[in-house]
């Protein structure tokens, strides 16, 4: 009798436990792979993205109708979008001419502080969907400040030498008090994050609208815009006969990238800010505010945010107009591609900033839709980005239980790895944004 329950409690939890048992040890396997390993799992993505891409593009072309298809299949149909060609141009699009490589590292630079923005916030637990919001706000500051100040500097290079960074630093201040607000709602008011910076985004573009159409409108002119900004306070370009892309600012972006970097990894400050945004009640056991960490991480992420919007105005509007782009909700899917990494922001941002210029290359030269070429945009973001999504999920979950590290996470700060270190430095990515537990 005892042998027979014996082994039926042997045998009886392994059907039941087994599915669960191989699903954790794949995310494991993925938590703890090292960096090498997951370069390799996106570049595997990568390619079967544009594998899958292909396979879209064939079939919409089946359906689709056109005079000349480059291929017809007896008993099939006729192909009308070639995916050979279509990837020729996105890559080309990206890299040649050189206008179109200026197009490429103009959204590169761009994205690179809408990035670091939602990967700071990220890191401290926040989810900060109002970059956009603090971007409009950082812009318009950079303009009427520069404008107001410009009769008062001499013109050239000492008028350069001031206003450039004064307007980087009007537009930081700016956006970083948007920021402060629904960082201080979350803290002292429990307001969701996510619904508060939302809803500030449409309060900031209505406050611009206003202001520039009722007050700071350029006479001369029927759009809403303000007066453009004198060239000697504009961000000049260096290698390209364009005036869409400064050098300058990408230098300024990738320095920056390495400076939040070193600000979340090696200074007290960032620790906190990870600490607390990881497990908040731990935090508060260790000494650590967490109401102040969270005003102050949404602070320095609007102030990223503003930072972008200055660099909008002065390197390629020249002037604050209604309708900037959607770089603060573009900032979101490169954070999330660089597994709010502050040094991965750089190559997430250039992925991404290549996939928008050579969309338009496709778009100018081959007669595919406008919604297809989205689509295989947004099948390259897809599945790059989802081994990072699942990385994140191990580290705080497992099937059917909670991940005990959270609370050492929380407790004594990022839990080092052995194939995550580097030099033995903290694994970068550890208690990385998302809910806090």
């Amino acid at each position: 009798m005892s042998d027979g329950d014996d082994s039926d409690a042997g045998v009886d939890p392994i059907p039941d436990d087994s599915w669960r048992d191989r699903a954790n040890s794949a995310l494991g396997r993925l938590v703890d792979a090292s960096a090498v390993e997951r370069i390799l799992i996106s570049l595997a993505a990568l390619v079967l993205s544009v594998v899958v891409g292909a396979v879209v593009i064939l079939v919409s072309g089946l359906l689709a109708t056109c005079q000349s298809p480059f291929f017809t299949l007896p008993g099939v149909g006729s192909f009308c979008y070639d995916p050979i060609a279509v990837y020729s141009v996105l890559i080309q699009g990206a890299t040649w001419p050189p206008y179109n490589i200026a197009i490429t590292l103009k959204e590169t630079t761009l994205l690179l502080f809408t990035g670091l923005s939602v990967a700071v916030a990220f890191r401290a637990g926040m989810f900060n969907i109002g970059t956009q919001g603090q971007l409009v706000l950082g812009a318009l500051a950079t303009a009427l400040s520069v404008l107001w100040v410009a009769p008062f500097v001499p013109a050239g290079l000492v008028g350069t030498l001031v206003l450039i960074p004064f307007g980087l630093l009007v537009g930081a201040v700016a956006g970083g008090v948007w920021g402060a607000i629904p960082g201080a709602l979350k803290a002292y008011a429990d307001a969701n994050e996510v619904i508060t910076t939302i809803m500030l985004n449409f309060v900031a573009t209505g406050i611009a609208f206003t202001l520039v159409s009722e007050v700071f409108k350029d006479p001369e002119t029927q759009t809403v815009q303000t007066r453009a900004l004198p060239e000697y306070a504009q961000l000049q370009p260096v290698f390209f006969d364009t005036t869409v892309f400064s050098v300058f600012a990408l230098l300024a972006g990738l320095a920056l990238a390495a400076g939040i970097y070193w600000l979340l990894n090696g200074t007290a400050f960032g620790y906190d800010l990870r600490t607390s945004g990881v497990q908040p009640e731990a935090a508060e056991y260790g000494g650590v505010d967490s109401k102040r960490m969270m005003v102050s991480s949404m602070a320095l992420s609007g102030a990223l945010g503003g930072i972008g919007g200055a660099v909008y105005v002065m390197m390629v509007a020249g002037y604050w107009q209604n309708g900037i782009p959607s770089l603060g909700f573009d900032g979101i899917t490169v954070s999330i591609l660089a597994g709010n990494n502050p040094l991965g922001v750089v190559p997430a941002a250039l992925l991404f900033g290549a996939l928008k210029g050579g969309s338009l290359a496709i778009e100018f030269q081959l007669s595919v839709p406008q919604q297809l070429v989205g689509v295989l945009r947004g099948l390259v973001i897809l599945f790059v980005a989802m081994p990072e999504f699942f990385r994140m999920v191990g580290k705080r979950f497992r099937f059917g239980e909670e991940r005990p590290d959270v609370a050492a996470d929380g407790a004594g700060g990022p839990v080092a790895r052995g194939d995550d270190r580097a030099g033995g430095t903290l694994d970068p990515t550890d208690g990385e944004g998302g809910d806090r537990q």
